[in-house]
């Protein structure tokens, strides 16, 4: 009966991990993609400073007035950069959701190493049905002390955070 009910915990755990790995693959892999475009945003581009420099040879070159020994001695520098304040915010929500959508797939890669080893561990076929009985009550006892249905059940929770950062940038 214990064995049954482990079997079934075990591999409800597993295929919602599995739903859980496939989604966070593809959901990470979409805002990874996106990030690694709008990051851009962020520094400062260097066709701006190239097109400065080239508008400040070009007034020197162009204006026979002016004395090249003044104009070489301050040196012209370009404005200073400031990344725009939306760009900011979307790619922190967008590096924040990354963040939390790659740990719920890596809690969901430990939920099924757990989930196995929990019936191999629980289900020795070389023991005596006493001993099988006082391994998978100490076990049992350690899923309850460590509430671990709550963090399976929390793993969704955490990808809809992830998800409602992401729509948040957007």
């Amino acid at each position: 009966m214990s064995q049954e009910e482990d079997n079934k915990m075990t591999d409800r755990w597993q295929k919602d991990a599995d739903g859980i790995l496939i989604f966070t693959g593809l959901f990470s892999a979409a805002v990874a993609t996106l990030l690694a475009v709008s990051i851009q945003d962020l520094r400062p581009n260097s066709q701006d400073i190239s097109a400065f420099y080239l508008a400040k040879i070009y007034q020197l070159l162009a204006d026979p007035n002016v004395s090249h020994a003044l104009t070489l001695a301050t040196p012209a520098t370009p404005p200073p950069f400031s990344p725009p304040r939306y760009a900011i915010w979307v790619n922190s929500l967008w590096f924040l959701s990354l963040v939390i959508s790659l740990t719920c797939a890596l809690l969901a890669t430990l939920l099924q190493q757990w989930a196995r080893r929990y019936l191999t561990v629980t289900q020795p076929p070389r023991f005596s049905p006493h001993k099988r009985a006082r391994i998978r009550s100490f076990f049992a006892n350690g899923v309850e002390k460590f509430h671990l249905p709550l963090a399976v059940e929390t793993l969704p929770t955490l990808l809809h955070v992830s998800l409602f950062l992401f729509f948040s940038g957007l």
